[in-house]
């Protein structure tokens, strides 16, 4: 899905409009995904999509999702819009919030408070403000729990998968979650908003690296 559009961007730098609840910074991220080839799927399990992982900013082992803060100028969801955009060069659909994580770095010196959605991939930049410093990787969902260095960002994944597989959330005609098969016989994609349950999750209690 390598599209030739290039683009100017910049990313947001300082924090003078960074934030925080209750001493906590706020960061918001999403996990971008798309589905492979699925004209001939009739149901979906989590080896139908894949998901984006990039490197750290910082040299280091382990490939993480896009995140970044959140800032008072604009929506939570445009947060994670623009973090992806920046970090990871994709854009595409934000869908409904996946949950909210509470944890430290690792010094022990910063609080954070994170939110995680899903991105379903619509477009893939060419040129995008952090390229140079960083890599992107689309993988499946088996590569993405070895290789994620967060855990609170793979408990978010498991709830991605969860949703996406969930047969709870399918409708008559609908193949699974963000696919239906039209009259003619040919799938579509729908994004998915915020229809599908969220499910909840104790609140991480390991330190672990922003």
């Amino acid at each position: 899905m390598e599209l030739k559009e290039m683009v100017v961007l910049v990313s947001r730098s300082g924090r003078h409009l960074q934030r925080y609840n209750k001493g906590r910074r706020q960061v918001v991220g999403c996990i971008p995904y798309r589905y492979k080839d699925f004209t001939e799927l009739s149901m979906v399990d989590e080896d139908a999509f894949e998901v984006l992982l990039i490197s750290p900013q910082r040299k280091g082992k382990g490939l993480l999702f896009p995140k970044g803060g959140w800032e008072k100028d604009e929506t939570i969801e445009d947060a994670a819009q623009r973090e992806t955009v920046e970090e990871a060069g994709v854009r595409g659909e934000v869908e409904c919030k996946l949950g909210t994580w509470y944890f430290d770095n690792k010094s022990g010196d910063t609080a954070y408070e994170g939110h995680m959605f899903p991105l379903f991939v619509t477009e893939q930049l060419d040129s995008w403000p952090e390229k140079e410093i960083r890599e992107r990787t689309w993988m499946n969902v088996r590569e993405a729990r070895r290789l994620c260095q967060n855990g609170w960002m793979k408990e978010a994944l498991e709830l991605l998968v969860s949703r996406l597989t969930s047969h709870s959330n399918r409708t008559k005609g609908e193949l699974f979650p963000g696919l239906e098969r039209t009259s003619s016989g040919r799938a579509t994609i729908l994004p998915l908003g915020c229809r599908a349950q969220l499910l909840s999750l104790p609140l991480p209690s390991s330190t672990e690296e922003a």
